[in-house]
């Protein structure tokens, strides 16, 4: 597993103005996005090239393109539908897959109550995008999910991650890839990331 914390200042500026407790929900939307696009730079620079030929204006070339199909991108919902657009912005050409969980405030478990994976999932890789990385559960029934589903090559991205949370994704699926703009403190009892974000779907989706 590689865990790769972003080292980019864009990325650390950007969501240190994400924290601030004051920020409008166009301000969150926003940057939200642009950090999932440095993200999705990041996340792909692995990504296997091969030389192919292509017809240019000083005429026939050998030129480096991926030598695969584009990720499937997955968000889960709802609030990886707000990194979306910006992993999008990066990969055009990327085939949705979309899950959905929602966790139980009482058992801090997750219930998954939507899929839709994509039908050749087992011939690309998945990129999970989802904001917060807390527990792990999420994360970890979505990859349980993908794998049964025939991915075998799976990516993650979060805005922000618990040590929990990563211990838990380490543990139980090594295999996978992280991919996180910060790596924050710890989980609070209610399992909540500090310092965190607060609740991202509902300042992304303005239902606070």
């Amino acid at each position: 597993m590689t865990i790769h914390a972003s080292e980019h200042p864009l990325v650390k500026h950007k969501l240190s103005l994400l924290r601030d407790h004051q920020i409008s929900v166009k301000s969150f939307r926003e940057l939200t996005r642009e950090i999932a696009s440095i993200l999705t730079i990041e996340a792909t620079t692995q990504l296997a090239v091969t030389n192919k030929p292509l017809t240019c204006w000083s005429g026939n070339i050998s030129t480096p393109m991926l030598a695969d199909k584009q990720p499937t991108l997955v968000p889960i919902l709802r609030a990886g539908l707000g990194m979306l657009d910006g992993s999008l912005s990066i990969l055009p050409c990327a085939k949705i897959s979309v899950v959905g969980l929602k966790r139980d405030e009482e058992t801090l478990q997750p219930e998954i109550y939507y899929q839709n994976i994509i039908n050749d999932i087992d011939t690309r890789t998945a990129i999970i995008i989802d904001p917060m990385l807390a527990t792990g559960g999420t994360a970890n029934d979505t990859v349980k999910l993908l794998k049964e589903s025939g991915c075998k090559h799976i990516i993650a991205i979060f805005l922000v991650a618990a040590p929990e949370g990563i211990e838990l994704l380490t543990k139980c699926h090594p295999d996978v890839d992280l991919y996180l703009g910060a790596i924050d403190e710890k989980l609070n009892d209610q399992g909540y990331i500090l310092p965190g974000l607060g609740d991202a779907g509902d300042k992304i989706f303005g239902t606070l």
